[in-house]
């Protein structure tokens, strides 16, 4: 009899602590993995958050308004010949950003573009080839740009006539208001040193901040 019950009695000491030892690590473990998928949960809105916040970042970046160093006004067949000043400019002398007019904003009209061109940029050049003396928004375009540089005070000395590789207007044939001005010659040996003495990034600090507080006052 005492043999039998100490058989009986030793089968629920042995298998109840046992079981009670698997409920806790199966606990623990349950446990664990909510711990776990809270975290994730936590970082998935964390990014979330941080992706919406760089989209609207972005946003604000695409609309807010450039000023940019220099706008390349030209004749309609010199846009190419204005796109590789552009690109030459930026590149090789490190000025942007820059714009030529044939990429200002469509759905405007050509005056309010010319003024948007002129006014948004610290420099204006003109690209004298042959095809500048042929069209006559050309000639427009200049004498206004002219015109703007002397009633503004800090617009002096920021139309910049220049004569490209490709296709320049002689001296003798370019209007008299231009002769008066020194303009850039791509073929002189000293074009280098033009460039570098006319970009002057103090004369572009000093009139982004005169640009913005005239856009502050209009947007007020």
């Amino acid at each position: 009899m005492g043999i039998q019950n100490s058989k009986i009695d030793s089968c629920p000491l042995s298998t109840f602590p046992r079981k009670k030892s698997m409920d806790s690590k199966q606990e623990v473990r349950h446990s664990e993995e909510c711990s776990h998928d809270k975290d994730l949960k936590e970082l998935e809105e964390e990014e979330k958050k941080e992706e919406e916040g760089a989209e609207e970042l972005s946003k604000e970046d695409l609309e807010e308004e450039v000023f940019f160093k220099f706008v390349i006004l030209h004749a309609e067949d010199d846009t190419d010949e204005a796109l590789r000043v552009q690109e030459m400019l930026q590149n090789q002398f490190g000025i942007k950003p820059g714009i030529i007019y044939a990429e200002m904003p469509c759905g405007k009209q050509h005056l309010q573009n010319l003024d948007d061109a002129v006014n948004g940029s610290a420099w204006t050049i003109f690209l004298l080839t042959e095809n500048f003396l042929r069209d006559t928004w050309c000639n427009f375009q200049f004498y206004t740009s002219l015109m703007n540089s002397i009633n503004r005070q800090h617009k002096y000395n920021s139309v910049i006539p220049m004569r490209p590789l490709n296709n320049p207007l002689p001296r003798d044939r370019t209007p008299f208001a231009l002769q008066t001005i020194n303009a850039l010659e791509e073929k002189s040996w000293g074009f280098h040193k033009q460039v570098e003495k006319i970009f002057q990034d103090s004369v572009y600090e000093k009139q982004k901040a005169i640009w913005k507080d005239s856009k502050t006052m209009v947007d007020s």
